[in-house]
């Protein structure tokens, strides 16, 4: 609890009870180096008496850049014990892009870690701006400018005082990645930050955390992404454990399975990737036959899991974006129930949340969270919602602030619809619905959702904009790629067939194209968090919408 107008940092509880308990486990190879609460807790003490002494008033912005890993965390542990504020960045960026970030979000020194290409990023970073830079970590970039990490921690000596913030200051800046256009800084506050201690009780405690400290985390999805901040680093802060890292993207599967956490975070396209890789070692057919026979199905769920790196896991998480229903139910047939929560930067990801063992409301993102309430705009169909997690605003943005809270309710951006159980159901985006040229109004996750056939579809996006229909663009998964073409647009062909049978003439899909060119964070189709910017697909493909469309095939290859 608080104590006074202070913000009671739990850590130092940690610190001290568990100082010579794992803390930060980071892979080598075969081999995992581990940092104790004790150690890690005087490697950000010195480091907040080292940013300190470059003179910066308290509350200055310091900025984080960096693929996750042990020194992330002992970075955003100094920023907070030094009186500063955290502004994380994905570390993909471009130069362009965390110029401009780095101007607006007034950042004074600059933490650099694991990125792919620094030559591309430093241009785009003042010579003015102290760059203090992570140990070099193979297989990314050597930071040749400013204070090297250990260089610069062991020059001082380690902070003495436990500081505690005021509980109204500044936490963190987070932007957020922008699927509708420029990156807007979300800002958080340490109370909004300590509001989510209600997530952690006896009476309601969705994660299942262990309140004496055995928890094991594994850090993978991006640490400037507030689900990674609040649900992973502030969790543990909170309430004890040990946070594991992937070493690389190769290696992802393998650290996974040595780690065996008791809670995982993963998107739907994670839960793809591993629906393939069961789905490349047992054909369908195979897998449905081992699993009705009772002896044989227990051993292979087991194997799966703990194969995958679940079998420890007590809660399984999906975020971020909308997972399947198709997805879902997969999943479950394997003995893995996955959670789906729903929330965003602006209110730290905390709206609503369906249990992993709750299957009669399929689709639903479940009910609100404690302290939470939720409505829907009668008019435009936007999900509203208030409660003690909701940003404090935009930075230097009022006029986006004024128009996203207005009386206390966050306007969301998402459409959606809440049943008669108070389950809520996601149907789209306010922002995407386009107009055809017949003067038809489109919602393309609502015909979206009635594809999602994981087996064929890696990333699929409805447009039509100007057209008579809508046609679709899809990404082909790894297993539709096994496939021979006449059997993949048998598929595609009896499945556009399926869903135009329950749709309304205007909304039938008229084309399914097949994009040659993967959709990436690095094409500017996806966001980082895998999220399609539909803006920038109409930029890159809607010359040709015409053509697609009126061609005498309902399937055609780019």
């Amino acid at each position: 609890m608080s104590s006074g107008n202070k913000y009671h940092f739990k850590f130092y509880d940690w610190e001290e009870k568990f100082r010579d308990r794992p803390f930060l486990r980071q892979p080598f190879g075969d081999n995992w180096e581990v940092y104790t609460w004790g150690e890690a807790g005087q490697m950000a003490r010195k480091l907040a008496t080292g940013l300190k002494s470059l003179g910066f008033q308290q509350g200055s912005h310091i900025g984080l850049m960096s693929k996750n890993c042990r020194e992330w965390i002992i970075a955003d542990l100094a920023i907070i014990m030094a009186g500063y504020v955290s502004v994380p960045f994905f570390p993909s960026l471009k130069s362009y892009e965390i110029k401009n970030l780095l101007e607006f979000g007034d950042v004074k020194a600059l933490f650099m870690g694991k990125v792919e290409d620094w030559n591309e990023i430093k241009k785009g970073v003042s010579e003015e701006i102290p760059v203090i830079s992570f140990p070099h970590y193979l297989g990314n970039s050597k930071i040749d400018r400013g204070y090297q990490w250990n260089d610069f921690i062991n020059q001082f000596e380690a902070q003495k005082e436990n500081y505690h913030p005021n509980i109204d200051d500044i936490w963190t800046i987070i932007f957020t990645s922008g699927t509708t256009g420029n990156p807007k800084g979300v800002v958080l506050s340490f109370e909004i930050n300590q509001n989510t201690d209600v997530m952690y009780t006896k009476d309601y405690n969705p994660l299942c955390v262990d309140f004496e400290g055995n928890n094991s985390f594994f850090s993978y999805l991006p640490m400037n992404h507030i689900a990674e901040r609040i649900a992973v680093e502030f969790t543990t802060f909170k309430n004890g454990g040990v946070i594991s890292f992937t070493e690389s993207i190769d290696t992802f599967v393998k650290n996974l399975s040595d780690v065996q956490p008791s809670v995982f975070f993963g998107v739907p396209r994670i839960y793809t990737k591993f629906q393939l890789g069961i789905l490349s070692k047992f054909s369908q057919k195979k897998l449905d036959l081992l699993l009705s026979i009772p002896f044989l199905s227990f051993l292979i769920k087991k194997k799966i899991q703990k194969g995958l790196g679940l079998s420890n896991a007590k809660v399984i998480v999906s975020g971020a974006a909308a997972m399947q229903i198709a997805q879902r139910n997969w999943f479950r047939k394997i003995g893995v129930n996955i959670t789906i929560g729903y929330g965003m930067t602006e209110n730290c990801a905390i709206t609503t949340q369906l249990p992993g063992s709750n299957f009669i409301k399929p689709g639903s993102v479940g009910k609100v969270q404690p302290n939470v309430e939720v409505k829907i705009d009668e008019e435009s169909e936007e999900i509203l919602m208030r409660g003690p997690y909701v940003m404090l605003g935009y930075y230097n943005d009022s006029k986006t602030t004024n128009s996203t809270i207005k009386n206390g309710w966050l306007h969301t951006g998402d459409k959606g619809k809440i049943d008669d159980d108070g389950y809520l159901y996601i149907t789209g985006r306010v922002k995407d619905t386009f107009k055809t040229s017949k003067g038809e109004f489109i919602d393309p996750a609502k015909i979206e959702a009635l594809f999602g056939e994981v087996e064929y579809f890696g990333q699929m996006c409805v447009v039509g904009l100007g057209i008579p229909q809508p046609i679709m663009l899809v990404n082909i998964s790894e297993i539709g790629k096994k496939l021979k073409n006449n059997e993949l647009i048998e598929k595609l062909e009896n499945k556009l067939s399926s869903v135009n049978s329950k749709v309304f003439n205007y909304l039938r899909v008229s084309t399914i194209v097949i994009c040659k060119d993967e959709w990436t964070p690095q094409n500017e189709i996806l966001t980082p968090t895998m999220k399609i910017k539909r803006g920038n697909v109409d930029k890159m493909y809607m010359e040709k919408y015409d053509e697609w469309h009126h061609s005498n095939k309902n399937i055609i290859w780019e």
